[in-house]
């Protein structure tokens, strides 16, 4: 057990380093961010900050040296980065999680090997490959990099073979899968927190709603289309996170079909889709990481609300902060970044319908 008064190191220094830090203060912790960009968002509410390169193992070594415990904010640290840290402190969740969620050849396969149920997908490495792989999935389908890509990038869609030219051109030479398109009705993820102890806990469920790829809103509680399948998909998340050995936080994104939950994706982390539960949830999904981190007993995921909807600002949308600080009912949570671009989360808002 990590006691408060303690010091987390944060691989990352985005905004879920950034609420999770603000979560790990209210429980009496210090948190250093290590990240190499120049931009931290996290580090405006950490007590320390290193700006490194993951692969700066002096530099990793250092950090070790000052925290009790590490763990990230997103999928994309360097998996040897990470075992090497883990030589020095503890680091949760640990590298396996990682280089699972890294490769989404590799995630589809281990969902599968836990009773998952992904759309058909071949590995895609050359042209020919995507032709074969077309001739076997068929259209219309996605073409997708295996590795580093997240809110809609690193994708192209094929709607006819003809298609198929530029979306191979778009990969830009790195390995690929493409994926059949599948008809669904709902997204929706799964977010669990599984302790030290392998206890686990589940939020209740959202329905997300996507623009371009990019996550656009969450809505509590999921449509009825949405419950029926979550006790199938809760149970292949739990599998997943024990056969991982996962400490933290862990989502699972699926799509609701006519046939039952279909997987998509993990994410070894706290997930956008859950940002609800800062206001939402007894104990939040950033809180109930950090419990996990440190070894402490899990909080309670009930709802403080009997509807909640979470928004994100995407871009220019984060202007529209006067308006919704003047809404009475609107939670606001903007993360400090600078430069506004297209599709970018700049923050998120969250309104509760409270409870009788």
């Amino acid at each position: 057990m990590i006691p408060p008064g303690s010091t987390i190191g944060i691989l990352g220094g985005g905004q879920l380093g950034r609420m999770l830090a603000l979560a790990a203060a209210n429980m009496g912790y210090r948190c250093h961010i290590f990240a190499p960009e120049a931009e931290v968002p996290a580090g405006d509410v950490a007590a320390r900050v290193t700006r490194a390169d993951y692969t700066d193992f002096a530099a990793l070594e250092a950090f070790a040296d000052e925290i009790d415990v590490a763990t990230y904010e997103f999928e994309n640290v360097d998996t040897a980065a990470v075992r090497h840290l883990a030589t020095l402190v503890p680091v949760r969740p640990g590298a396996e999680s990682l280089e699972v969620a890294q490769d989404r050849l590799a995630e589809k396969r281990f969902a599968e090997a836990h009773g998952g149920r992904a759309a058909g997908h071949a590995a895609v490495d050359s042209r020919a490959d995507l032709d074969a792989a077309l001739a076997g999935i068929g259209c219309p389908s996605v073409l997708k990099t295996r590795r580093m890509g997240y809110d809609g990038k690193g994708q192209a869609r094929i709607t006819t073979p003809a298609d198929a030219d530029q979306a191979f051109a778009a990969m830009r030479g790195s390995p690929a899968i493409l994926e059949a398109w599948l008809e669904y009705s709902h997204e929706f993820s799964i977010i669990l927190a599984r302790g030290l102890d392998g206890a686990i806990c589940h939020w209740p469920v959202a329905e997300n709603r996507h623009v371009k790829g990019v996550l656009a809103s969450s809505h509590v509680p999921a449509p009825p289309a949405v419950l029926r399948q979550v006790p199938e998909a809760r149970a292949i998340a739990e599998r997943v996170a024990h056969a991982l050995g996962h400490v933290g936080v862990l989502t699972l994104e699926f799509f609701a079909t006519a046939d039952g939950p279909r997987f998509n994706e993990i994410a070894p982390r706290v997930h956008n889709s859950g940002h609800w539960t800062i206001e939402g949830a007894r104990a939040s999904q950033f809180e109930n990481h950090v419990r996990a981190v440190c070894g402490l007993p899990l909080g309670a995921p009930d709802l403080t609300a009997r509807e909640i909807r979470m928004q994100n600002l995407l871009g220019e949308e984060v202007h529209d902060w006067a308006r919704l600080l003047a809404d009475p009912e609107a939670h606001l949570h903007l993360y400090g970044k600078a430069a506004v671009q297209p599709g970018r989360k700049m923050g998120h808002v969250t309104w509760l319908s409270l409870l009788p």
